[in-house]
């Protein structure tokens, strides 16, 4: 009997300023249904989101005047408290879990979809991938990137990338690896071949 098919599912992950969300946008340029987890976050601490009100009870005072969460108030009740940073994610994980699977469900026909989650490593959902596409960039192009952006500092860069898998650590992991860093033209024929790649895949998994 055949088994029921599902769409290839390719996870897609990288370091801050390592061009994931332009990688992103190349594969749906192409037609590729993306998750987005960040928008996913957005919406969910947003006015009326399922995750704000379980944030404002275990978290008073971090909720701005139209419900939504105010996200200066939930860094600064969380920082540097172990404890209390993992009942946020008992709160909000599993809620992003579920936006995932409704959206794996709405693509169920597709022979592709991709999971675009920055902490994909670190929150274990690449069990939930068939494969994992890490883009990189070297040191020197990353910080850049970041510190040009608006209220970045040397010391909050390093802060984030302290809570995240280290960028060698993610490529020796991953399945395919697109180094952002060589131009638009070298990145979108690198997302072409994983394309291609992966399509076979997503046509043997259906069969």
């Amino acid at each position: 009997m055949s088994a029921a098919k599902r769409p290839f599912v390719l996870g897609l992950t990288g370091s801050i300023g390592m061009g994931k969300s332009a990688t992103a946008a190349m594969f749906a340029a192409r037609g590729v249904p993306v998750h987005d987890a960040d928008a996913a976050v957005h919406r969910l601490y947003g006015p009326g989101g399922a995750a704000a009100a379980a944030i404002g009870q275990a978290f008073p005072g971090t909720l701005a005047p139209d419900g939504s969460v105010d996200r200066g108030a939930l860094r600064a009740a969380v920082l540097d408290d172990p404890g209390r940073l993992a009942a946020l994610e008992r709160i909000v994980h599993p809620l992003v879990g579920e936006v995932a699977q409704a959206f794996l469900a709405r693509h169920a026909a597709a022979p592709l979809v991709l999971l675009d989650i920055p902490l994909l490593y670190e929150t274990g959902g690449a069990g939930r991938c068939d494969a994992v596409l890490v883009v990189t960039a070297p040191p020197a192009v990353q910080r850049a990137r970041v510190l040009a952006r608006p209220g970045m500092s040397e010391a909050a860069l390093d802060a984030i990338l302290a809570k995240q898998l280290p960028d060698a650590e993610k490529r020796a992991r991953a399945d395919f690896v697109i180094d952002t860093s060589r131009g638009f033209a070298a990145a979108e024929a690198e997302v072409d071949r994983v394309i291609a790649a992966v399509g076979g895949a997503a046509s043997s998994s259906q069969a």
